[in-house]
């Protein structure tokens, strides 16, 4: 047979085998990128994907949803926890006994993980964004359904299998002593494939104060194999680490193994926002809807606004010269009157007080 036949029979065999969903190398830009994953991933092209742009004019309020319970969070026990990178984040396994109350169904919690940026520009970072605004990053906490399905493996091919909180991260001036139980790790874990067992910590100091204000609707996995099975809560309130913790986050760790001669900074690690597509996302709360300008209408805005200044500041000054103007004139004739008729007393001549 010939050689080249059989190089293209091997190349669309492999090609098949991995369209067929059993493909694992996947990753957020390249060959298998995440304009490819439908490809290879069918679920990855469905109608209710993950993450989405919550835009607060849209959402429906609804008055029945109640504050997010977290159970067990506080109280991480005495063993440790397992940190990993996997080559596409950092992700740490939660026990057994932490979950959540006041779904539809009971939660168990299973890991955490994040998502980031590359640290240039603006912050972006997030998965999820709110009326097109990004954060620096992104914490995810899944779980699955305990009461429906038997374990994990189950639960995230299936519908109402999986809730995953997502909590959105922004950079300022204070360490977070709690996100730093997990970044001061990050060094041991720098490359794929390594683990690292650290202190169990309070995991419910991960996240935000206020636990009644977040949005909701049903979603998918955001990454391969991209399951349709996710009950997403986005907290309103941002979380905030510092610059420094930021940065750690985004230069330390490789998406490749220790052994492989140039290793590739795990960075950029988040998924692009997916259509709508006709879902309703709820709301907690009712928000407080705020206009957000783009760089050009800010410069338009700005520039109309002085246009209109100078205007204004014009017209004011021919106003005032055209009093004035009128003022001299009337000076001017009343001079003339009198120097016309010197005898003749002025009649409207006040009196002097006696």
């Amino acid at each position: 047979m010939d050689p080249a036949w059989i190089t293209v029979s091997i190349s669309l065999l492999l090609k098949c085998v991995e369209c067929s969903g059993t493909a694992t190398e996947w990753t957020y830009a390249g060959a298998v990128g995440q304009a490819e994953w439908a490809e290879y991933f069918p679920d990855c092209g469905g109608s209710s994907q993950s993450p989405i742009n919550v835009d607060t004019s849209q959402t429906l309020h609804d008055p029945t949803l109640i504050p997010v319970q977290p159970l067990g969070y506080n109280q991480p026990g005495k063993r440790p926890f397992s940190l990993s990178n996997n080559g596409h984040t950092v992700q740490m396994t939660l026990p057994h006994w932490m979950g959540l109350a006041g779904l539809p169904w009971h939660y168990s919690a299973v890991q955490l993980h994040l998502h980031w940026g590359n640290g240039v520009g603006v912050a972006t970072g997030s998965e999820h964004t709110i009326n097109g605004q990004s954060t620096s990053a992104e914490l995810h906490i899944v779980h699955y359904n305990t009461e429906v399905y038997a374990n994990m493996s189950e639960a995230m091919t299936q519908e109402n299998g999986l809730a995953v909180l997502g909590i959105l991260i922004e950079a300022g001036e204070e360490i977070n002593q709690a996100y730093g139980s997990i970044f001061n790790y990050l060094a041991r874990i720098r490359y794929a494939g390594q683990k690292v067992t650290i202190p169990a910590f309070d995991i419910q100091s991960l996240l935000p104060d206020n636990l009644s204000q977040y949005f909701r609707y049903n979603g998918s996995l955001t990454t391969p194999p991209c399951y349709q099975s996710v009950l997403w809560t986005i907290f309103n309130e941002r979380v905030k680490i510092s610059h420094s913790q930021l940065m750690k986050l985004e230069t330390v760790l490789y998406s490749s193994k220790a052994e492989e001669a140039e290793p590739m900074v795990l960075q950029d690690n988040y998924r692009a926002t997916q259509p709508l597509n006709h879902r309703t996302v709820l709301s907690s709360f009712i928000p407080v809807s705020v206009k957000m300008y783009t760089a050009g209408e800010i410069t338009a805005i700005v520039i109309g606004s002085l246009c209109g200044c100078i205007g204004l500041a014009v017209i004011i000054y021919f106003i005032v010269k055209t009093f004035r103007t009128q003022d001299v004139a009337k000076e001017q004739d009343m001079a003339l009157k009198i120097t016309s008729n010197p005898g003749k007393p002025e009649q409207d001549a006040p009196q002097p007080e006696t």
